[in-house]
């Protein structure tokens, strides 16, 4: 077989790279007062074990204006930081890695967090994700910005990374600099000038550091605000020659992490303008997930291709890719949940192996019913519930015992199916394609409700029986839709209808947010939103919130906040004001409501002699992270059981 072109080796300077893909610049979280801790290095020792030929670590600021105050972002510019840095830099070239690091300043932008400084850019130009304006630098203070990016790379090299790479995109301060929109007057009036400061920086840091690979990322998208049009982009590409390579991708804070709707890379179509524009080597990253878009970006010209989220949720994802086994890379689906939160640290809402330091999972607590049997042998398993939970536990079990899975529905996802059908969820799809390729080893019975009576026989069974939606009393008797009816197979539940209401249940999260999608996409002419909480789609992750709302941009959809419905009857809805206490009603085709999830009753399955495990939403509807991660933990008992 051809090896894949990712698999090519490439020059860098004085450094080799073993393949083509790259790991793009993210943290792990694991930073207290600006200072990696040990777990840091740790999260990139299982990263870099991967296959990944290089690692560029992010979330390293160069200056104290750029320093939040709850410290988990790495203050570069500390001599203290050298030794967390240097065992970063180890773990990553003892699995054969080349460690990269990337070196940002804010300016205007505070990543939504507070703070010990205040913004600061080349000109006052508020940020529209700010409420208040930057103050200008003076030319002195550029001079510190310069030697700010020159100490950091200085205390970077010395811990053992050769490459580092500044942080020119997505609204940040160099990018600022980049922008006429937020850089101008007569000593910024060509792209020329304005290109000054990173030739000013890569100089500096040059004579401070013999032999280092300068790398600079750019991106595309937000020309209105800090960002460069493709033109744009397009003229300053030429002027980045004294870079060793040139990292491009897309947007602006709050859009440059795509979510779910974003199906194909945005770069890949214009991948050969930009290598015609680019004399250096050149990488483009955001949103590659398969190895036929990889091989594509390569075919046109890129050098390079960046990954982050797919490495996140499966670190092996370059070795697998390169050797023929796409189908058994655990995906990345974007729903920007658990790894943009940072709570506490950098997590994966599929990924139930990323876990806090000191912890060697996802740390998940399923209910346990029946004595501990400890046994070496291989066991007869019964997990019902084809949902995430049973999903991610018959597929760990079934290569060492003998699982059969039951579920009732005809295929697997439980609600996880219904989710990945509506418009813009594509991502779940991607998951639930995972599980299928890989439960070979585990015998699946679709379409078969069992008994506790079939279940006594097993040694051991696994309740994963899911929640259902129920509709709240003001519209019980009703024929209104839950949004799980919604949403299921198509838009057909709601198509012919031409005013739709969706009445949110106050908590803003995908199921009411994604039935107004649906309901447009069945073509309703309106689509009213009642929630009672003053504001709509509020539980979205904050960048999938940016991206949601904008898809939304120009259609028409009415939304009612602090509404509280009071009664809903064939035709009709009544609300009133959570403040006022005054009531309306509106006409309506169809009204969708998000319901309470309520676990189903998993006692009337439950067998009386074998050891049972209660995971998922049969235990307390949740995330689909708990749901992974308890189906994980109980898969683990039995490893540990088994001395595997």
């Amino acid at each position: 077989m051809t090896p894949p072109l990712a698999a090519r080796p490439l020059q860098l300077g004085p450094v080799t790279l073993a393949n083509r893909l790259v790991g793009t610049a993210h943290a792990s979280g694991a930073v207290a007062g600006g200072v990696p801790l040990p777990g840091d290095a740790d999260y990139w020792r299982r990263r870099a074990a991967g296959g990944a030929a290089m690692l560029i670590v992010g979330g390293t600021v160069v200056s104290p204006s750029s320093a939040n105050r709850n410290g988990n972002i790495t203050e570069a510019w500390r001599p203290d930081v050298v030794a967390g840095l240097e065992a970063r830099a180890r773990a990553i070239t003892e699995e054969g890695a080349v460690a990269a690091c990337q070196l940002v300043q804010l300016g205007r932008e505070t990543l939504g967090a507070e703070l010990w400084s205040h913004p600061v850019a080349p000109t006052v130009v508020r940020s529209p994700r700010e409420p208040t304006r930057p103050r200008a630098l003076a030319s002195a203070e550029v001079d510190g910005i310069v030697d700010a990016f020159r100490t950091s790379a200085v205390h970077a090299w010395s811990a053992g990374f050769p490459v580092v790479e500044l942080h020119a995109a997505h609204g940040y301060l160099l990018a600022q600099f980049l922008s006429p929109v937020t850089n101008f007057g007569p000593d910024a009036a060509t792209v020329s000038q304005r290109v000054r400061i990173l030739d000013r920086i890569a100089a500096a840091i040059r004579d401070a550091c013999p032999g280092v690979v300068l790398g600079v990322r750019v991106s595309a998208e937000g020309g209105e605000e800090a960002g460069l049009g493709m033109d744009g982009l397009c003229e300053l590409l030429p002027r980045l020659s004294c870079f060793d390579y040139v990292n491009i991708t897309v947007g602006v804070r709050t859009t440059y992490v795509r979510d779910m709707a974003v199906t194909d890379p945005p770069l890949l179509d214009v991948v050969g303008r930009l290598r015609a524009a680019v004399a250096t080597p050149l990488l483009v990253s955001q949103s590659f997930r398969t190895g036929a878009t990889i091989d594509a970006a390569l075919r046109s010209g890129a050098d390079l291709v960046g990954v982050a989220r797919p490495l996140i949720a499966d670190p092996h994802f370059p070795r697998k890719m390169l050797t023929g086994r796409e189908s058994s890379i655990r995906p990345c689906v974007s729903c920007n949940e658990d790894c943009r939160a940072f709570d506490p640290v950098l997590l994966c809402s599929v990924n139930p192996e990323l876990a806090p330091p000191g912890e060697s999972a996802r740390p998940a607590y399923p209910l346990t019913l029946g004595p501990t049997r400890r046994s070496t042998d291989r066991r007869r398993i019964a997990v019902v519930g084809a949902g995430p939970a049973g999903l991610e536990c018959a597929m760990r079990l079934g290569p060492d015992h003998d699982v059969t899975l039951f579920e009732g529905r005809a295929r697997i996802g439980g609600q996880l199916a219904i989710a990945a059908d509506a418009p813009n969820r594509s991502g779940w799809r991607r998951l639930l394609d995972y599980y299928s390729d890989n439960l070979s080893a585990v015998t699946i019975r679709l379409g078969h409700r069992v008994s506790a009576a079939e279940l006594e026989g097993f040694d051991d069974v696994v309740l994963a029986v899911g929640a259902e939606e129920t509709l709240p009393r003001e519209a019980a008797g009703t024929r209104s839709l839950l949004t799980s009816q919604a949403l299921v197979g198509s838009e057909e539940p709601l198509r012919g209808a031409g005013h739709v209401v969706v009445v949110d249940d106050g908590f803003g999260l995908w199921p009411a947010a994604s039935s107004v999608e649906a309901a447009l996409a069945a073509g309703a002419g309106l689509v009213t939103v009642l929630t009672p909480a003053a504001a709509f789609a509020s539980g979205l992750p904050a960048e999938g919130r940016v991206q949601y709302l904008r898809r939304l941009s120009g259609t028409p959809v009415d939304v009612r906040v602090l509404s509280s419905i009071v009664g809903v009857s064939d035709g009709s809805v009544e609300f009133e004001n959570t403040l006022s206490g005054v009531r309306t009603r509106l006409d309506a085709d169809r009204v969708v409501v998000a319901g309470e999830r309520r676990s189903l009753d998993w006692s009337l399955v439950a067998p009386d002699n074998p050891r049972v495990h209660v995971i998922g939403d049969a235990l307390v509807p949740r995330k689909v992270a708990h749901a992974i991660a308890e189906g994980h933990a109980v898969a683990r008992e039995y490893f540990l059981t088994a001395g595997g």
